[in-house]
């Protein structure tokens, strides 16, 4: 039986394999128009002769079926049509749980969202023991929770503490945990992942998990009420408020057990409907589209990547190591580190065997795997080795000097035809290749700290840089697992750019007499993950210090640092990296408490004089205002590129999708009369920008409609 996505065939043993190909797509993922053709295809087998059993597949590469069509989300006018969405996929599942005979999913790749809701429908599951197999609910990521009946099977089949773990982390678990934690009966090569089911459906071996006695407890109340309680507590001091899916999700999963399936179904539906209708899921679900859509711009002006495999890393110290660390995951190219100290070299490296350790200490990488990729890492207090190489990426302080001589060194003795990437954070690299043999090998790369888990990458050209060293870098970082955006050549380019003026601010309210703990907590109750001086801390206050002037040097007054960055600095305080800064880091491992000395020093007396709505609004006013100015520039190509590298670069909250979205939401004249309001407060520097003035007389959005 042949159909535009399905194929249903039959084996000489009498099981039937339905394999799921939608056309035209790398991915599979369910979409509005599949839910007939598969509601069709499962009636007539419903009503037909029973077979021995069915195994359901995919025929693409690499994954099962990779979730829901977000597309398909986004064309859902109102809440009552995602609701009636979510009961469609209901209603599609239960005809597939209803069948007369075993079926059991064979899931090779990513099985996630509405594919795991399909799996959890079959009464068995097997997957491959591949590294592309994934299986999880990363609903609660787009602001969502699963619709099509995952909140209700999925706590009766693996717990409900193991069920709150997945659907409030979305994280994706890989095979031998999906084993572990009942989700699957077998992991098995993909290559007999096929003949595996069928002898398990003919033999009658294959056995669902079942539930241990205190699981089944535990679904009960009063644990169940225990449990959902405390979790909705972590859920809380987390969200501060401000996703609202992870409380859905709670009270979906406390109906369901509660009152029974049915009635759990019914309200799944429902919220789904709510959120997906939701200012939050909208922000969330517009950053992943224009995160893909950036993902797919392979060429950069026409130019095709080069190939590398073997790159350097100058400098050793906490970025260099990072660089290098993320430089080795991808298929097997090597890192030359050098650094003027074996001391930096042998704490770069026990770095990164330290990571690689964790890696595998979570079963992520088999030892063998893990020695391989040791053996990628090679290191040198000098040049030896740099023949070889086809990229080199700086990573030591801002210096223009050092950089140049270190460009100089690299053109003498690196490989013919090398690309020099400078990971600076705000000198221009026209600067930097300015005495260069050869500029157009001259590019930024921006990271940001920590390397290994911070995604963003700004890529900056200048000039005169060549499209393909463009393109090879491009490549390089989203091989290392980031996303890169272009900006352009100006000191501080994008993200340092709109974020000095917040920390500037933060650092001003302190001097008024704010506490530190207020003053973070306030950007925190507004959604970053730090709060500013925290963030300071851990960027360290020499860093931001010597940032601060070349800023304000380019860009005028409304950057310069206030100087209690110098008066700390006095005091040998650099941040975390010194052990003090305006938290004290010796209170024990992995915590903080702020120093009360700060005060004295800069001879405040902490007393709470604001709201801490008024005190977050004046940071993100400046850094919504400067992110205007830096689009009207050029600095950034589109407002989906400052949404991404905002959030994914300095942690703006994903739940307002980044500043322009933000300004979107909030209205150009609600921004505008607040920014004036606040100029006639605290000072000029609050004027509206003549970008945004400009934008609002003409009326024009940073997304017009159907973007």
């Amino acid at each position: 039986m042949m159909n535009s996505c399905f194929q249903l065939t039959e084996r000489p043993d009498g099981i039937l394999l339905l394999t799921l190909d939608v056309p035209g797509e790398r991915v599979n993922t369910l979409n509005a128009s599949l839910i007939p053709e598969f509601s069709a295809l499962l009636q007539s087998l419903q009503q037909g002769p029973a077979p021995a059993g069915l195994i359901i597949s995919s025929a693409k590469a690499d994954n099962f079926i990779a979730g829901a069509d977000i597309r398909m989300l986004e064309a859902c006018p109102d809440a009552a049509a995602a609701e009636a969405l979510a009961r469609q996929g209901q209603q599609l599942f239960e005809q597939l749980a209803q069948l007369p005979f075993p079926v059991v999913a064979a899931i090779h790749g990513a099985c996630l969202g509405g594919g795991l809701e399909l799996a959890l429908a079959c009464d068995y599951r097997i997957c491959s023991d591949d590294e592309q197999t994934r299986l999880g609910f990363p609903e609660v990521q787009l602001g969502l929770l699963p619709g099509s009946g995952g909140t209700q099977r999925l706590p009766r089949l693996i717990g409900l503490p193991a069920a709150l773990d997945l659907l409030l982390s979305g994280r994706r678990l890989r095979p031998g945990q999906a084993r572990r934690w009942g989700l699957v009966s077998a992991v098995v090569p993909q290559a007999i992942l096929l003949e595996v089911a069928a002898q398990q459906l003919a033999g009658g071996k294959v056995r669902s998990p079942r539930l241990s006695g205190l699981q089944a407890l535990l679904l009960r109340a009063p644990l169940r009420g225990w449990i959902l309680g405390r979790a909705g507590r972590q859920v809380a001091a987390r969200t501060r408020g401000n996703y609202p899916a992870p409380a859905a999700i709670l009270d979906v999963l406390e109906i369901g057990l509660a009152r029974g399936a049915a009635a759990g179904l019914a309200e799944e539906a429902r919220q789904f409907g709510l959120l997906q209708a939701s200012p939050q899921s909208a922000a969330l679900r517009g950053l992943f589209l224009a995160g893909n859509a950036l993902k797919k711009e392979i060429r950069y002006q026409g130019a095709e990547p080069l190939a590398l495999n073997h790159i350097g890393v100058l400098g050793a110290g906490q970025m260099g190591a990072g660089i290098a660390m993320v430089s080795v995951n991808p298929g097997g190219m090597s890192v030359r580190l050098k650094d003027l100290s074996a001391e930096g070299l042998n704490r770069a490296l026990r770095h990164c065997h330290a990571q690689l350790a964790k890696r595998r200490d979570r079963r992520q990488l088999s030892p063998e795997a893990m020695r391989a990729q040791l053996a990628l890492f090679s290191a040198s207090q000098d040049y030896s080795g740099f023949r070889r190489l086809e990229l080199v990426i700086e990573a030591v302080f801002e210096d223009l000097s050092l950089k140049q001589q270190l460009l100089q060194e690299v053109e003498q003795l690196g490989g013919p035809g090398c690309i020099f990437a400078s990971n600076t954070s705000s000198l221009p690299i026209a600067q930097i290749a300015a005495q260069a043999a050869h500029p157009e090998r001259v590019v930024g790369l921006h990271y940001f700290n920590p390397v290994e888990k911070m995604p963003l990458v700004e890529v900056i050209p200048h000039a005169g840089t060549d499209a393909t060293v463009v393109a090879t870098v491009l490549a390089l970082a989203r091989a290392q697992g980031k996303t890169p955006v272009v900006v352009q050549d100006v000191s501080g380019f994008y993200v340092n750019r709109i974020l000095a003026p917040y920390l500037n601010e933060a650092a001003r309210i302190l001097l008024e007499g704010e506490t530190v703990e207020i003053i973070d907590a306030a950007l925190q109750d507004y959604g970053f993950p730090m709060g500013p001086l925290a963030l300071l801390d851990e960027i360290g206050l020499d860093v931001a210090a010597g940032i601060g002037p070349i800023l304000a040097l380019h860009h005028g007054e409304r950057f310069r640092t206030p100087e209690l960055l110098q008066q700390l600095l006095s005091d040998g305080r650099k941040g975390r990296k010194s052990g003090r800064g305006f938290y004290r880091y010796d209170a024990g491992k992995g915590r903080r408490e702020v120093d009360g000395y700060v005060y004295d020093r800069l001879k405040v007396i902490p007393v709470k004089r604001m709201e801490r709505s008024v005190i977050a609004e004046r940071c993100v006013l400046l850094m919504l205002n400067e992110a205007a100015r830096t689009l009207a520039e050029g600095v950034i190509a589109s407002a989906r590129d400052g949404d991404l590298a905002a959030v994914y670069g300095l942690g703006f909250p994903p739940f307002l999708g980044g500043p322009f979205h933000a300004m979107q939401q909030r209205g150009l004249a609600n921004l505008v009369a607040a920014l004036r309001q606040h100029a006639e407060q605290y000072g000029e520097r609050f004027a509206p920008c003549e970008a945004l003035l400009e934008r609002l007389e003409g009326g024009a959005d940073y997304y017009p409609a159907g973007e």
